[in-house]
């Protein structure tokens, strides 16, 4: 069983009870770990606390090579560590492969950015002067991680929080802590105790106590607008450095010039990479409707081809959600569609063939609208809503109609939709003709109620860091402008 790791020693912490992970594939028990509890948070808080000093003094280029050396450890786990995350987060391999390349690639990339500046000299107003502006770390950062890109996003936190000064503590979600686990246990035992730390556990017995705790000025988190809404709540009185990144339900937009065997490839992937459960899944579909036959005929016969299974299966291509409750939600969805008058056009429902898991078919609707849960709330699944419009303008508005504004995808080769789009929609990436691609060196984050987060390039690395300006005059002597002001 895979303990808490704090102070950096692996300990079973205060608690009694266990939390099981499980197989999403197969619903069988994979191991459990210690069920954190507030005791456990303020161990960690303390021990976090006492490393900061060490740490924030640490040279950037040390700083560099623990980073560095923590990637290298990681790959030569690689095969170990692609496997555990597959059976407990479902992905399959080659989604996997992928994260864990952005994990490593992560690592290295704040590594060397990490070391670039520190901030940046300003022209003085007396030549006897120097101003600076000094970019400083906060202190302890509370990194809280969800359970569908456990190893990714917790490495887009805790990599750039690292390379800043920060000591950090990562509370990874209770359906996905074992991958975390063992980084803890072979990858990161190299950095000073204290460092980086481990607890597990419920967000009420170990999130919470870590958000209100007055020793933690950083709350870095990804998750759903409500749990983003309650840490928000609970920190505000405290102002602390809130990093939010809440979910959207990114719309994608296919214009008339596309082709439809490259659109349905394009839609397929961003609708259903990781079962649908990625915060910027194409959610919505506008599809023009002087060719929606031709475009939902393309994409549904591909659709179809695609084979649902256990992830660590080579030949799946799309693997099973993480828990019963998201099934349901789906289910629920979709229900809800239909009985407003939508048309299921492949899919709809769970797989017959497949007695074991938490599998939903990957599933196309026609006929929807605005009124509906499936093109307004999150979905979080193997959905594809369709809906048609006129005017390329009204696929503009109808895509910035949403309150959440994380992302959104064209594809066109017009050149005047395309700055048309981009211009026009608000969210915090838009993907042109190439669905879902991040760049290390580019930010992600959304806009509205997305959050106002930003992981990736510069803009990640800023904000696990607090800007001091340095005004430094030389000549020690009085200022005409002093007191008193009749002389």
């Amino acid at each position: 069983m895979p303990l808490h790791y704090i102070d950096g020693k692996f300990t079973a912490g205060s608690g009694t009870e266990k939390i099981t992970v499980f197989d999403p594939a197969t619903e069988e028990a994979l191991d459990t770990v210690p069920r954190g509890t507030q005791r456990d948070a303020e161990a960690a808080v303390q021990a976090a606390k006492l490393a900061f000093d060490g740490w924030r003094r640490t040279p950037a280029n040390v700083r560099a090579s623990l980073l560095h050396e923590a990637a290298a450890k990681m790959r030569a786990h690689k095969e170990h560590i692609v496997r555990l995350l597959t059976l407990e987060q479902g992905k399959p391999i080659p989604e996997n492969d992928e994260e864990f390349e952005w994990l490593v690639n992560t690592f290295d990339y704040y590594a060397e950015l990490g070391r670039h500046e520190r901030g940046r000299v300003l022209p003085s107003g007396e030549y006897t002067q120097l101003n600076l502006v000094i970019k400083e770390p906060y202190g302890v950062a509370a990194c809280i991680i969800p359970w569908n890109y456990p190893l990714l996003l917790m490495s887009w936190k805790v990599a750039p929080a690292l390379a800043a000064g920060n000591t950090v503590i990562i509370k990874p979600s209770e359906l996905t802590p074992l991958s975390t686990m063992y980084l803890a246990q072979n990858c990161f035992d190299h950095f000073a105790p204290g460092v980086i730390n481990v607890v597990n556990g419920f967000g009420k017995e170990v999130a919470e106590p870590l958000v209100t705790h007055k020793d933690v000025p950083v709350i870095a988190f990804t998750g759903s607008l409500a749990t983003g809404q309650r840490i928000a709540s609970l920190a505000a009185p405290m102002m602390k450095k809130l990093h939010l990144e809440l979910g959207g339900k990114d719309a994608f937009v296919i214009a008339e010039d596309a082709d439809p065997q490259i659109s349905a490839r394009a839609l397929s992937y961003a609708a259903l990479t990781n079962a649908g459960q990625v915060c910027t899944s194409s959610e919505r579909v506008y599809l023009p409707a002087s060719k929606a036959a031709e475009f939902t005929e393309a994409l549904v016969a591909h659709i179809r081809t695609l084979r649902l299974g256990a992830g660590i299966e080579p030949t799946t291509d799309i693997g099973p959600m993480i828990a019963e409750q998201f099934v349901r939600k789906v289910e629920e969805h979709v229900q809800e569609a239909i009985g407003k008058g939508a048309k299921v056009l492949t899919g709809g429902r769970r797989p017959q063939q497949l007695k074991k898991g938490y599998f939903f078919e990957p599933t196309v609707l026609a006929g929807v609208d605005h009124s509906m849960l499936i093109m307004s709330e999150e979905t979080f699944g193997p959905v594809i809503p369709l809906m048609e419009y006129s005017t390329f303008e009204e696929a503009i508005n109808w895509t910035n109609q949403s309150e959440y504004g994380l992302g959104a995808c064209l594809l066109s080769s017009d050149p005047l939709k395309v700055k048309m789009f981009f211009e026009e929609v608000k969210a915090g990436t838009v993907w042109i003709n190439d669905p879902l691609t991040d760049n290390y060196a580019g930010p992600f984050g959304g806009m509205k109620m997305s959050g106002g987060a930003r992981e990736l390039g510069q803009e990640g690395l800023d904000e696990f860091r607090q800007t001091k300006h340095v005004h430094w005059e030389f000549a020690v002597a009085a200022k005409s402008w002093w007191y008193p002001y009749g002389q």
